[in-house]
């Protein structure tokens, strides 16, 4: 089946919040070609299929923050509306309120994705998993090759910033010769 929407597009709309992968409906919106205000309108209409843990409302904080990290979200600085989050069970669900034929194909691309990252993710956990087995099993000759695949495992720590000024050769000498004097 020829995809509507490629998978990158699909995958850079998916955002980590409060614990959740979800989407943000102006997103949904775009990709079932529908205006924000007539897929909002559809979700308040059913709401009965929309309970806690498929759908959420943003806080203020959590808008300021997507607006601040997001130049696709600068429209929201200054609007009084909050966005809504969906999660996968929410996206799926949405395909039962927009009945449009792109809005079935483009729901069951988006499912997929959602699936793909989950797979990806519990393969990262298996892989993790079975290098401490391994690592558990040979003892030192090892022990540098694991350290190296943990740390390239592992997310990247953020460079700390040295305290303090640097004091450059030439300045201390200048100091130094003008204090003996």
């Amino acid at each position: 089946m020829q995809s509507i929407v490629p998978v990158e597009i699909i995958e850079q709309r998916i955002f980590l919040l409060r614990g959740e992968k979800v989407m943000f409906d102006r997103d949904l919106a775009e990709l079932y070609e529908v205006p924000t205000k007539v897929l909002n309108q559809s979700v308040r209409r059913n709401i009965d299929r929309f309970p806690d843990g498929f759908m959420f409302q943003l806080s203020k904080e959590e808008r300021d923050e997507l607006v601040t990290f997001c130049d696709r979200f600068k429209t929201l600085k200054h609007s009084s509306s909050f966005p809504l989050a969906f999660t996968e069970q929410g996206v799926a669900m949405l395909s039962s309120v927009l009945r449009s034929k792109r809005a079935i194909q483009v729901n069951i691309q988006i499912i997929k994705t959602f699936v793909r990252l989950r797979r990806m993710f519990i393969d990262s956990k298996e892989l993790s998993r079975r290098l401490e087995e391994l690592e558990k099993k040979y003892d030192k000759q090892f022990k540098i090759v694991f350290d190296v695949l943990n740390q390239l495992l592992s997310p990247p720590s953020p460079p700390k910033r040295k305290m303090g000024f640097l004091v450059k050769e030439k300045v201390a000498r200048y100091y130094s010769k003008k204090n003996k004097v």
